[in-house]
């Protein structure tokens, strides 16, 4: 029989329990601590995330605020220059930065003292008033405002340049706080003239900032150049607890933004469900530790993989929202326009996919894209945001298809190291003539539904991406009017049922088919059938690839001409006055105002004497055709050559802030008539340079 006794035992049996306790004590408060270090990083991380972003597009959304009113005061320093002469004109170039932007809410043009020796100041000063929609003109050389003396005119003559000024209260205006961007203005003997200026409200910055709330007790703050708070929380927000702080800085303008976030607010969450872990550990001691350290890491793994989960979820959600926000997605885009309408649609795989698609207008022209990048989620998502960003780059300031495809294959190639493509269609549609230039490089050629369904014809290219190097096609078809363009990925055609089976390219010929026999080659109708009929095939199976549609239709009409008269000039200068009594007649007969006869006789004028000076060689003898066809919407005046291709809308915007020595030769004949006409338009046909400018009658 034993000698140990039941009570011996059981201590025996006690040792390696408490043990195990300790063991486990231990094991579960370094778990704790560990996943409190960790946690309290990941939300730091987390929290600067989110206010760099929030500060990043406030930032954005300030400079765009910002570029519009620099830009609206230095697209009007030129004819602010050439009015110097005359000075009551001077108002007019005032009123003109106001009506013409909305996010100016007043504009001088302050004379230097003296400048004009029979008025010592003058400063019309062009304001909107009551809600916005009169604008008045005031003059600002009063007794009771010392122009001269305030900082938005000071500081631009000291520095020579474009200057913010520190925010001030219009006491005048309603008690509205203020800032004014001004620059300096010489005129065209390079003497300091006058100082132009364009005054925005920064209501709408209060709103802005008073925005930023990553958190509910986050604040925005803005300082101005000089560290005065120009927007701030109402009443005091901070305490004397500890506070994290995320700034960026405002370029051009000086101001410091900034993200206030109390460290309680960021960490609050956290500390309180540290502290309920840490209770529950001390009450799970006491139960069976085998059990609970079982229990506890299972449940720690699942909320581990939950949360990640959760997380991967969210993230893929924003990243959806942000790759459909790159994209054209209001619809009708182009309600104004009498000569196309377009449709698109985009359904992706999973939560982000790898097909784009892109359009907008320019000089007449519609540029549009459509592409597949090679594999799918994230890294294809990633890869087309590159590729629709290069597409807007590029064809920016290039406008044939071939041209802007061989750009971006240099770019997309040379900097592809994970060896992804993406097969592209690129297409500029001539608006006034319909003629279509395209290139498709190794993507599915797209469908033309007008008097019946055809394939557009395509070359072989390979996919962007590939290889650098490669000399892509350019093609070139004329659209009708009523025709529409279908353009698709390959999740189209490769959609497949439960049982595998493919949509395939007959499927979608034959609904192209029905919807021109049911007179529904509208874009969206268009749209609307194919992704019917796709549904209906798949019949609920699971999506398998990226599915993207866009359809063009030209619709342009020929409008009842009321004028048509045309002259043709040898190449030489000589002939300018019978292009001016050519440039009256026209005008006279569409009655458009002296004013506007000016203008008009000074655009043609421009383009027409660059057309003798440089379209045919020194010595060489040539003509120049100069046609004005009018309807009852607008003038058309074509000016036609046969000299070397040269096409003008591509030039650059010119820098007019710039001296006459600082700026590029070249560029400010093209830069006076964009801003005078409507529209211009270029086109190089059957060996002949075409230049087509628009502009509107009066109503």
């Amino acid at each position: 029989m034993s000698n140990y006794s039941f009570r011996d035992i059981m201590k025996q049996m006690a040792k390696p329990g408490v043990l195990l306790i300790v063991v486990a004590a231990a094991t579960l408060a370094a778990t704790s601590l560990i996943q409190y270090y960790f946690s309290k990083k990941g939300i730091r991380e987390e929290a600067v995330m989110r206010a760099e972003s929030q500060l990043e597009t406030t930032r954005v959304r300030i400079m765009d605020v910002v570029n519009q009113t620099e830009a609206a005061v230095r697209n009007s320093v030129w004819i602010a220059r050439w009015c110097l002469d005359v000075p009551d004109s001077l108002q007019v170039v005032a009123r003109r930065v106001v009506e013409d932007n909305p996010v100016v809410m007043g504009s001088t043009v302050a004379l230097v003292p003296g400048y004009y020796s029979e008025r010592p100041l003058f400063s019309p000063y062009a304001c909107r008033e009551g809600n916005g929609d009169r604008i008045v003109i005031k003059s600002l050389a009063t007794e009771e405002y010392n122009y001269p003396a305030q900082e938005w005119f000071t500081k631009p003559l000291e520095l020579g340049e474009g200057y913010w000024s520190e925010p001030y209260i219009d006491e005048g205006g309603g008690d509205i706080l203020m800032t004014t961007y001004s620059v300096p203005l010489k005129d065209y003997r390079g003497k300091t003239a006058a100082v132009l200026t364009a005054d925005v409200s920064l209501d709408w910055l209060s709103q802005l900032v008073n925005g930023m709330q990553v958190y509910d007790n986050a604040y925005g703050v803005i300082l101005s150049r000089e560290g005065k708070v120009m927007i701030g929380p109402d009443g005091t927000k901070a305490t004397d607890d500890e506070v994290q702080e995320y700034s960026t800085r405002v370029e051009r303008t000086g101001w410091t933004m900034s993200i206030v976030i109390p460290e309680k607010e960021i960490f609050g969450a956290i500390r309180r469900i540290s502290m309920l872990v840490n209770l529950l550990q001390l009450l799970g001691i006491g139960m069976i530790i085998l059990i609970l350290r079982v229990v506890a890491k299972n449940q720690q793994k699942y909320q581990q993989v939950k949360a990640k989960e959760t997380a991967i979820e969210s993230e893929l959600h924003v990243a959806n929202t942000i790759q459909k926000g790159m994209l054209p997605h209001t619809f009708p885009t182009y309600p104004d326009r009498d000569d196309v309408q377009l449709y698109a649609s985009l359904t992706p795989a999973k939560d982000v996919g790898g097909d784009l698609f892109d359009f907008y207008i320019r000089d007449e022209k519609l540029f549009f894209c459509i592409g597949d990048v090679s594999g799918k989620g994230v890294p294809a998502s990633l890869f087309m945001s590159v590729t629709r960003s290069i597409f807007r780059t590029v064809s920016t300031r290039e406008s044939t298809p071939d041209h802007i495809v061989a750009t971006m294959n240099e770019t997309i190639a040379d900097m592809n190291e994970t060896n992804m493509f993406v097969t592209l269609f690129v297409g500029v549609l001539d608006l006034p003539t319909g003629r279509l230039r395209y290139c498709n490089a190794g993507h599915d050629a797209p469908l033309l539904v007008g008097t019946f369904v055809e394939t557009l014809p395509c070359d072989s290219n390979i996919p962007v991406g590939v290889m650098t190097g490669w000399k892509y096609t350019l093609q070139e078809v004329q659209i009708f009017t009523g025709t529409t363009i279908f353009l698709y990925t390959d999740g189209l055609t490769e959609a497949e049922d439960a049982t595998h089976a493919q949509f395939r390219m007959e499927r979608v010929n034959d609904v192209a088919v029905q919807a021109l026999e049911q007179k529904k080659e509208e874009p969206r109708l268009l749209i609307d059938m194919m992704t019917d009929a796709v549904h209906q095939f798949v019949s609920g199976a699971e999506q398998s690839d990226d599915l993207t549609m866009m359809a063009i239709q030209y619709i342009k009409q020929q409008s009842n001409v009321t004028l048509r008269k045309s002259i043709v000039l040898p190449n030489d200068t000589q002939e300018v006055p019978r292009l001016a009594e050519f440039v009256d007649e026209v005008c006279e007969a569409v009655g458009f105002s002296p004013a506007v006869t000016m203008q008009m006789n000074l655009a043609i004028e421009e383009a027409v004497v660059n057309v003798m000076n440089y379209a045919y060689p020194p010595g060489t003898k040539g003509d120049v055709t100069v046609e004005a066809v009018s309807n009852d919407v607008r003038l058309k005046v074509t000016i036609i050559d046969s000299g070397m291709p040269f096409d003008p809308t591509v030039k650059a915007d010119v820098d007019t802030t710039l001296t006459a020595e600082e700026r590029p030769i070249g560029g400010l004949g093209i830069h006076l008539v964009r801003q005078i006409m409507d529209s211009i338009n270029y086109e190089r046909i059957d060996g002949l340079n075409m230049l087509t400018l628009r502009k509107k009658l009066k109503n």
